[in-house]
């Protein structure tokens, strides 16, 4: 049996040391995550295990963010299925991050290193096997998500049966990495940012982290649904449209884009968002594996790919191209909404409908290791 914490509470797994993918070693990490529904089945083999993977600024509590698609009856079935999210390494709501604690006091800050998705995949994996598991049932993700859901297939292919990447791309393009870049500084270029050493000393690089939340914001959505929403609207009561440029006469936008980056601020870390963001732009399945179109023919987990049509961060052409090369391509859906890479988050039925899809899919279809014990290829 499986020991597991009650539904939803926020709980704390020890992994010990990890080293990145650098080399450089992180001394006692620990993983935070929450479950949802009963685990049942064969730790090591069969079982109904759901790994579900966040997105950048997101965390362990999937049920919230991904209303709707997560619990009793809902397309990711919480009476069928159990569901685990864990927050990502670096992240600031209870993994081992740059606001963390470190061992030789003070907080990590800037001796915090940077990590790669791999890093992120690794360190769940230890995490697993703290738990005792070593096989799940799907791993699921969407932006960020996705990037770690690929790496997955690639880094442990007998662990998970199903795959489903949402929102991502086989590697950073050039644009991504300049936007994530331009974020990265604008949070640098603060002067409360201390060079990344702000805890504890009553400041913290707020300005730049709003900054960067309001740049970021707008490739999260799309450019017909912003325009539709504000216009040239100016935001009630002020005048944008006077003699003399003024900060506090905006546009409706600026307001919206303000409140986007106050909202961050009020419940994120710079330093988790400068090394998760970092963490992206080096994200690259065709790295030490031939290339990106080897690296995906590798892939034997049968695994959908979704997409969304207005997306700028993530546009569709990357995920076609993923479908087109990946080796067991389970299935390709398109998210048609004007909210652009959000969609995936807040157009919950088409979501569902797509998620219904993906569970109804893997039980029709034999999984890589179901094929390799009926053609022989290792003793059952």
């Amino acid at each position: 049996m499986i020991p597991l914490p009650p539904e939803g509470e926020l709980t704390h797994q020890p992994i010990g040391d990890f080293q990145t993918e650098a080399g450089a070693v992180i001394r006692d990490v620990t993983v935070a995550y929450q479950r949802w529904g009963e685990f049942h089945g064969d730790p090591h083999g069969r079982n109904n295990l759901i790994l579900v993977e966040h997105a950048l600024t997101g965390d362990s509590n999937a049920v919230v963010w991904w209303d709707g698609l997560i619990g009793p009856g809902a397309p990711i079935d919480t009476d069928r299925f159990c569901v685990i999210c864990t927050n990502v390494l670096g992240g600031c709501s209870g993994t081992t991050g740059p606001s963390s604690d470190h061992p030789d006091g003070g907080k990590w800050g800037s001796r915090f290193p940077a990590t790669s998705i791999r890093d992120h995949v690794r360190t769940e994996a230890h995490f697993l096997e703290a738990l005792g598991i070593t096989s799940m049932h799907a791993v699921i993700g969407g932006s960020m998500g996705g990037a770690r859901t690929l790496e997955w297939t690639l880094m442990y292919p007998d662990w998970a049966n199903y795959a489903c990447v949402i929102a991502m791309s086989a590697r950073a393009s050039a644009w991504q990495i300049g936007i994530q870049s331009a974020q990265i500084s604008a949070i640098e270029r603060d002067p409360d940012w201390q060079g990344g050493d702000y805890y504890g000393t009553g400041r913290s690089p707020d300005a730049g982290l709003s900054a960067a939340r309001r740049l970021a914001h707008l490739t999260y959505r799309g450019e017909l649904e912003i325009d539709e929403r504000f216009g040239t609207m100016a935001q009630p009561g002020e005048n944008p449209l006077g003699a003399f440029r003024d900060r506090q006469q905006r546009f409706a936008v600026q307001s919206y884009l303000d409140y986007q980056g106050q909202r961050l601020v009020e419940r994120f870390d710079a330093g988790s968002y400068v090394t998760i963001t970092e963490s992206l732009s080096r994200h690259d399945i065709g790295r030490g594996r031939g290339g990106l179109n080897r690296a995906l023919a590798q892939i034997t987990v049968p695994t959908m790919v979704v997409g969304v049509d207005t997306d700028i961060l993530y546009p569709f052409h990357q995920q076609e191209h993923i479908s087109r090369n990946i080796g067991n391509l389970l299935a390709m859906n398109k998210i048609v909404s004007p909210v652009g890479h959000d969609a995936f988050l807040v157009e919950t039925r088409q979501m569902g409908h797509i998620l219904r899809n993906f569970i109804a899919m893997a039980d029709q279809t034999p999984s890589a290791s179901d094929l390799a014990k009926e053609q022989g290829n290792y003793d059952i």
